[in-house]
C-alpha cells in the first residue's frame, strides 16, 4: 500500500520495508485470518528476514494496528483530496460528495484485500487494536461530515439532515457497494458502479421527476 508522499533521507529504507511488510500481512491475514497468520509467514512473504519485523513493529498486532492507521489514513486523505478539488473547480458540496464516492471506489479497487480486512475488523469487538480501529474510522466518517456541515452551512443541504449519520452511511455504502462489485459483479466497471451509486447520493431512484 503506497503513500501519496515519498519519504526523504534515511526514512526512505525503512519506509520501502515497511511498505512490503504492509503489502504481505493485509494479503495473508485476508487470506488466512490474523490468529492464523504468523511472523514467519509476514516475512517470507516480504521477503525479509523474521528480525525486521520486529525491529520495525513491537509485535504482529502492533504491526495490524499500523497497517489499519496506514491504510484508513490513504483512504481518509484520498477522499479529503476530491473534496478540496472539487472546491477548486467551483462544484457543489453535493459534486464533492459524489467525488468523494468516486475516490473511494477507486481505492477499494486498487486495495481490495485492505479493504475487505478493514470491514470484517469493524463488525469484531474484542480485539486488542478497538481503539484504533474506532479512531481510524472516525477519521475517514469525519471528512465526509466536514462536507455535509459545510453544505447545511450554505444552504446546499437541508438543515434537518443528521450529520454523523448521513455521513456514516455514506461510507458504509462505499464500501459495502464496493465489496459487492469487487466480489459478486466483478464484470461491471468503476464507471458502472459509481454512476449507480451517484445516482442514489442525488436522489435519482424513484422514477419521479
Amino acid at each position: 500500500m503506497e503513500s501519496s508522499s515519498a519519504p526523504s533521507g534515511g526514512s526512505t529504507r525503512r519506509e520501502a520495508t515497511r511498505q512490503k511488510l504492509y503489502e504481505a500481512a493485509v494479503t495473508l491475514i485476508a487470506e488466512q485470518g490474523f490468529s492464523a497468520t504468523t511472523v514467519d509467514e509476514i516475512a517470507e512473504r516480504a521477503g525479509v528476514a523474521k528480525g525486521t519485523v520486529y525491529y520495525n513493529f513491537a509485535s504482529k498486532s502492533v504491526l495490524f494496528e499500523e497497517l489499519l492507521r496506514h491504510g484508513v489514513g490513504l483512504l481518509t486523505a484520498s477522499l479529503r483530496e476530491a473534496a478540496e478539488r472539487t472546491e477548486r473547480e467551483g462544484g457543489s458540496r453535493v459534486d464533492a460528495l459524489d467525488a468523494m464516492i468516486r475516490a473511494g471506489l477507486e481505492f477499494i479497487a486498487r486495495y481490495p484485500a485492505f479493504t475487505q480486512l478493514y470491514v470484517a475488523e469493524l463488525w469484531r469487538t474484542n480485539r486488542a487494536w478497538q481503539s484504533t480501529l474506532m479512531v481510524v474510522r472516525q477519521q475517514v466518517v469525519a471528512v465526509v461530515e466536514d462536507v455535509l456541515r459545510a453544505g447545511v452551512e450554505n444552504g446546499e443541504l437541508a438543515e434537518e439532515i443528521d450529520i454523523q449519520l448521513t455521513a456514516a452511511a455514506l461510507v458504509g455504502m462505499v464500501l459495502v457497494a464496493a465489496l459487492d462489485w469487487q466480489s459478486f459483479q466483478p464484470e461491471r466497471t468503476l464507471d458502472d458502479v459509481h454512476a449507480a451509486l451517484s445516482r442514489l447520493l442525488q436522489g435519482r431512484v424513484s422514477g419521479r421527476r
